[in-house]
This record gives structure tokens, sequence and C-alpha cells, in this order.
């Protein structure tokens, strides 16, 4: 499955974005779908993740009732969207895609390219 994040920029400090992951090639409905992200100096850590179904999803502490993962299997993309954005949260989000649960990038088979986003205070 190929996949293609969009939507990054740059915000304030309170702010709101939502970032699109699209994905071709393979039937999406049957995948796990995540985002994680990656500072500069730091390693790609998770975000969050949803169910194929999307009938469950998961989070990461330090986002938990500020971002929403969702997906729509009619467009094959999922969804992150982002409120009460702090400067924390600057660095390049990537969306991942596989069959299996996990908060790991090893648990993720497939990625997008990542797309940039800048919190400024």
């Amino acid at each position: 499955v190929q996949l293609q994040a969009s939507g990054g920029g740059v915000v304030q400090s309170g702010g709101s974005l939502r970032l699109s992951c699209a994905a071709s090639g393979r039937t999406f409905s049957n995948y796990r779908m995540a985002w994680f992200r990656q500072a500069p100096g730091k390693e790609r850590e998770f975000v969050a993740a949803i169910k194929w179904s999307g009938s469950s999803t998961y989070y990461a502490d330090s986002v938990k009732g500020r971002f929403t993962i969702s997906r729509d299997n009619y467009k094959n993309t999922v969804y992150l969207q982002m409120s009460s954005l702090k400067p924390e949260d600057t660095a390049v989000y990537y969306c991942a895609a596989d069959h299996a649960p996990g908060i790991w990038t090893y648990n993720y088979a497939y990625w997008g390219q990542g797309t940039q986003v800048t919190v400024s205070s």
C-alpha cells in the first residue's frame, strides 16, 4: 500500500491543523492505520492509531484529549485532527499502515513520506 500524507504547515500555539493520509494500492480497509511523529534530534514516536473498522482508537498520553484520529474507508483516507497545538508538537508527522496492532515503528511495514508541522509560540 502507498501512503501520501498532507496538511502540515505553520500554526500558532493553541491553533489547529488537520492532517490527511491518502492510501492506494491495496484494500485500505484491511489495514490498521497510525500516525507517528519525529522531532529534530529525537526518535520517531507513536501519536495515534485506529483499527481497520474505525471502532477503536489509541493515543499517546501527550496528545490525548487534543488529537483525534479518524478514517474514511470509502475515500481510503485517514485523518489526524490536531487542536490546542503546543510548540512541543512540532515535528514531521508520518502515517503508517499494517495489519497487526502496535505502537512501535517496527509494527508498521508501510509508511508515508511525512508532513512538517511547526507550532510557533
